[in-house]
């Protein structure tokens, strides 16, 4: 009996070369740089005006002569793939609450409160450089993180780096993202049109209840999340990524079978599929393919929807939403006066925000609170470790251009803004990246020094 598992030709040249490619780490935030650098080289080419019209096209719904939903393409990547990748974030938040780094109040405390911080300096830095100015509504810009950029110059130091650092990084994170969702909704509404608003916060509830009634279905959980709650989000002047996050706090978090009887039941389908009759043939008899669908059957129930799903669409958002996110608002036209854009109160404001504003909103009050005793410095880290970590909190590419698009509609601080974005991401992943490398070596002398 042959127990190696066949390969083809296109498997062992294509296939399983692309999968490992997509399964590491570093990818996403690959992907995610090549597409920026894709917009930004088409935006200061002779394809400019091209680049810049094409997201201007509006796509929408005609029925009975009127037409529906006619947005910009633009429009239609923010409000619509965006979406995808907050619903994403809002399943993560929830698995991170309920079974994560923040179930634990004692381990969630100094993630919790140094992505606090680390989105109020930030937001006062902002502030000071744009005091009583019209550019004063950009102060959410410099407050987020980009996880998948920051987590991936984190992966890219391999094992020198601690478990926890990632740990804590990815806890700082998902509070992060939490706090943008909130800013967004409290701070860069627009007008509001409340029945619509209404009617999608009543299919959210709708939702919470069937969740509580035992409904599991995953399909049904989409439809109703999209043409009960995002599209009446969309139509209400919330913006509709909100509404993502409303809906992945929906998904059911518990699995059908625990794990005792899971491995009982498999075991029992493993023995009848090793007992039963085989036809000798490159085909599976009746008996078998009856036991493999058991097995598949007890493996979906044994996973939690809210897993399964957001492991399915992890790809998705990496390789398609966020990539499709960034060739649409990455592709910043330099201007001939560059110096002058640099040195705007807009882009000193988002550089020093980021920058400054992270190393003393993280690193600063995570310092101060292991001082006071308040909380507990983690496992196996240094200053120097948290202080990296600052630095990389820095990088608040995607969530900051998100919200670029919603703080201006001057296209000259839009402009200003992008630049500042990508200063900023530049210093402090490089930066974060050069100081982790440096002090990974030397983390166990250090920490039981600290310890002692």
């Amino acid at each position: 009996m042959n127990d190696q598992i066949k390969t083809t030709p296109a498997e062992k040249w294509i296939i399983n070369p692309v999968n490992n490619f997509i399964k590491k780490s570093t990818t996403g935030g690959i992907v995610l740089f090549v597409s920026a650098i894709v917009a930004i080289i088409l935006a200061n080419s002779s394809l400019s005006d091209w680049y810049h019209h094409i997201w201007e096209h509006k796509i929408g719904f005609t029925f009975d002569g009127e037409t529906y939903l006619n947005y910009s393409i633009h429009h239609w990547v923010n409000d619509g793939l965006m979406a995808v990748f907050f619903f994403v974030v809002g399943l993560e938040l929830k698995r991170e609450i309920i079974g994560g780094e923040l179930s634990n109040p004692k381990n969630a405390l100094l993630p919790i409160v140094a992505a606090v911080g680390g989105m109020v300096f930030p937001a006062l830095i902002y502030g000071i450089f744009n005091s009583g100015t019209e550019s004063a509504h950009g102060w959410g810009i410099p407050m987020a993180t980009d996880i998948a950029f920051a987590l991936g110059v984190l992966y890219l130091l391999g094992s020198k780096i601690p478990t926890s650092l990632k740990v804590f990084l990815t806890a700082l994170a998902i509070v992060d993202d939490l706090g943008a969702v909130l800013v967004i909704a409290f701070f860069y509404t627009a007008e509001i049109n409340f029945p619509m608003l209404f009617t999608g916060i009543g299919f959210v509830a709708f939702l919470f209840f069937s969740k509580a009634f035992g409904i599991r279905n995953t399909l049904f959980y989409a439809i109703i999340g999209i043409f009960g709650v995002w599209l009446p989000f969309l139509l209400s002047g919330v913006h509709a990524t909100i509404a993502a996050v409303l809906v992945a706090f929906t998904i059911p978090a518990d699995s059908k079978v625990d794990e005792i009887f899971f491995i009982t039941k498999i075991k029992q389908y493993l023995e009848r599929f090793k007992n039963a009759d085989t036809t000798n043939t490159p085909t599976l008899t009746e008996e078998q393919l009856h036991i493999l669908e058991h097995i598949r059957v007890t493996t979906k129930d044994a996973m939690t929807p809210l897993q399964r799903l957001e492991h399915g669409m992890h790809n998705l958002v990496s390789f398609i939403v966020m990539p499709i996110f960034a060739l649409a608002n990455a592709g910043v036209t330099f201007s001939n006066d560059i110096l002058a854009e640099t040195t705007s109160n807009v882009t000193l404001g988002v550089v020093f925000g980021l920058v400054a504003g992270k190393v003393i909103g993280v690193f600063g009050v995570s310092i101060a609170m292991i001082k006071l005793k308040w909380a507990n410095m983690p496992l196996g880290l240094t200053n120097m470790h948290l202080f990296g970590v600052g630095l990389l909190a820095s990088i608040g590419f995607t969530m900051s251009l998100f919200v670029t698009n919603l703080a201006f509609n001057n296209p000259e601080y839009e402009l200003q803004a992008k630049l500042g974005i990508f200063m900023a991401s530049t210093i402090g992943g490089l930066i974060g990246f050069f100081i982790l490398n440096k002090n990974s070596k030397s983390k166990i002398i250090i920490n039981s020094n600290t310890n002692a």
